[in-house]
């Protein structure tokens, strides 16, 4: 698993500003998921992966109830704007989604 520096420089590519309490409270509560080498990376081409993300991390941790046609497209917004790279971060993934439903909040303690 990455330092706060690199986590830090990884989500600061795609985001103007980066919450360092959310980051780190994002960090912590999937520390166990982020030390796993399968699943510390989203597979965005994987359409059951999205599906998990929507419903695990959008639905039920970050308690959002937009329809699930507006999640996916967040998901897959994400992973577009992600596509440069091979792997993607799960941390960067649900911190960028976290961001853009304004939820951050729900990481800092």
């Amino acid at each position: 698993m990455a330092d706060m520096t690199e986590n830090k420089a990884a989500v600061g590519k795609y985001s103007s500003s980066v919450n360092d309490a959310a980051l780190a409270g994002l960090a912590k509560t999937y520390a166990l998921v982020l030390s796993k080498k399968d699943t510390q990376y989203v597979a965005c081409s994987d359409a059951k992966e999205r599906d998990t993300v929507r419903t695990n991390f959008l639905q039920k941790k970050l308690g959002l109830t937009n329809a699930e046609a507006e999640l996916d497209a967040a998901v897959l917004a994400v992973c577009e704007k992600m596509k440069a790279e091979k792997f993607k971060s799960r941390l960067v993934v649900y911190y960028l989604l976290a961001e853009k439903f304004g939820k951050l909040g729900v990481f800092v303690k």
